[in-house]
């Protein structure tokens, strides 16, 4: 990188910034910060649920994989996201909306406590927390990475840089901050996407390989192949399960989007955007990774470095620095809503049970109190970020697919399908023991039956058998226990039906003993 493209990077950080501040005018109130005040466009909660499950990983560790694979990269990952997606914009989109505007609640766990009880709603919240930590911490070690490879700086000091500035953007301005500086990296995005995507093509023709031709080479060979090497059919049918919770709200932070539009009809709406956008414009960015093999030679053994050599090579100052911030741009939407996402549940979920205070907090002690939480949040996640690369954790891409994936399950399993008239007889029993299952299953699974199998449990076991041990008790046990009591259906009801509600705001925290249903 030379001054210009530190120029390019430098303005992008200030735009973030300049985006944060404008936003602040925007927030009054705790609704205002987590969920928009229900008033947000449903294209733009559309771009930014699609901008919030992008990170600088896809540049590294999914660059791997399209490095070493091929196509697969794409069928095993962006295709059952695009499709989790279409199909959660009619099941679980306008169910999440309505949590706000008929149950009037900021997080998206905050229902739990009525839909079951407080423990099981203290047990997922925690847990998510725990793991949303461990999530963003793989993030920030990923552009990091990427950060080294193009500026020579540490990785500790690449995880500061971008963590310190998202910080400032996402702890000023809440969700609509996110929001706004997410349609802004979505353009600073496609314009870096499609001038890597010209660069490769141009490249290619130098050395004489077509556009279809590519694949004819020998250094592709089998790249053109759906479903390769570990990623097979098992995998791709776990993954579409998977991200099918994941990606409508089991992460917590693509549930506020769709909470922030303005009725459940344009949730549904900004879904669909969404799932379009994840089955087109990934094409475009896996495009040169798959050609990599043809153009670079990967200096580490997963090739998780290839699409950032073949960057600096291929692209002129200017725009190499535009590609830079595109990475940023990926990572910082991602971390940026997952910080708005658990602030709202630990000042939303947690403190009421553990603080008096909070139980009370005016709007602008609660606004204060969320603001706190992201940064701190924030600050924990980078800390473990400088431990990605260490035995527990291993690389990058094993925390993300493995730890993510793997332990999603449990958290979203009663989250998501508890909104469903179809479960309503499964309570906190069948909530907290599924849950509880779950996570032992992937204990179980990773750890000690991996060690004594040869080879290892193949991945697609590792992430899916957490997920259906707590798909499978959620069921059986609402079935030989059912515990659908006439306040729980109440719930249901409230998220099943529409009246035309529109944007509600936010109360106060409720005590925790509260257990009367929202009106």
């Amino acid at each position: 990188m030379n001054g210009l493209d530190w120029a390019v990077l430098i303005g992008y950080f200030g735009v973030m910034v300049a985006i944060g501040v404008w936003s602040h005018k925007r927030v009054d109130n705790v609704s205002d910060f987590f969920t928009a005040g229900g008033k947000m466009p449903w294209w733009l909660s559309g771009i930014s649920h699609h901008m919030s499950g992008y990170s600088a990983v896809m540049f590294t560790g999914y660059a791997g994989i399209a490095y070493t694979y091929g196509v697969t990269s794409f069928i095993t990952w962006s295709f059952p996201i695009a499709l989790g997606i279409a199909i959660g914009s009619k099941l679980f989109a306008p169910r999440i909306n309505r949590l706000r505007s008929r149950l009037h609640v900021a997080s998206p766990l905050e229902y739990l406590k009525n839909r079951y009880n407080l423990p099981t709603q203290q047990a997922l919240a925690w847990s998510g927390m725990l793991l949303k930590i461990v999530d963003v911490g793989a993030k920030w070690a990923a552009i990091a990475t990427l950060l080294s490879v193009f500026t020579g700086v540490s990785l500790n000091q690449g995880i500061l840089v971008t963590g310190a500035i998202t910080a400032v953007y996402c702890t000023i301005g809440g969700l609509w901050a996110d929001a706004l500086t997410e349609l802004g990296q979505f353009v600073i995005q496609l314009l870096a996407g499609v001038a890597m995507f010209v660069a490769v093509v141009m490249k290619l023709n130098d050395k004489d390989i077509g556009f279809l031709g590519a694949w004819d080479e020998p250094a592709l060979h089998g790249h053109g192949k759906p479903l390769v090497g570990p990623y097979g059919t098992v995998f791709l049918l776990a993954f579409l399960f998977i991200k099918l919770f994941e990606y409508n709200g089991g992460m917590l932070n693509q549930a506020q989007r769709y909470m922030a539009t303005g009725s459940a009809r344009e949730a549904e709406r900004s879904a669909r955007l969404s799932a379009v956008l994840w089955l087109v414009w990934p094409v475009v960015l896996f495009f040169p990774m798959w050609m990599s093999p043809l153009l670079v030679e990967a200096r580490k053994p997963d090739g998780s470095d290839a699409y950032a050599l073949m960057t600096e090579q291929l692209l002129p100052h200017g725009l190499l620095g535009l590609v830079v911030v595109g990475f940023f741009s990926h990572t910082m939407a991602m971390c940026s809503s997952d910080a708005n996402a658990i602030a709202a549940v630990f000042t939303r979920d947690v403190a009421p049970v553990v603080s008096a205070k909070a139980r009370s907090w005016s709007e602008r002690s609660g606004l204060v109190a969320a603001r706190v939480t992201t940064v701190v949040f924030l600050g924990l996640s980078m800390a473990v970020a400088t431990q990605v690369d260490s035995p527990a954790f291993k690389d990058i891409i094993t925390v993300v697919i493995k730890w993510v994936a793997g332990l999603m399950g449990p958290i979203a399993i009663p989250m998501m399908l508890g909104l469903l008239r179809t479960f309503r007889r499964s309570g906190p029993t069948a909530a907290l023991t599924s849950w509880a299952a779950g996570l032992l299953a992937f204990w179980l699974v990773n750890y000690p039956i991996s060690w004594n199998v040869d080879g290892g449990v193949p991945l697609q076991y590792q992430v899916s058998i957490p997920l259906a041990v707590s798909l499978v008790l959620y069921v059986l046990i609402g079935y030989l226990k059912p515990e659908d009591t006439p306040e729980r259906l109440a719930i249901i009801e409230k998220v099943n039906t529409d009246d035309g509600a529109t944007a509600a705001t936010v109360p106060v925290p409720r005590a925790a003993g509260d257990d009367v249903v929202a009106s």
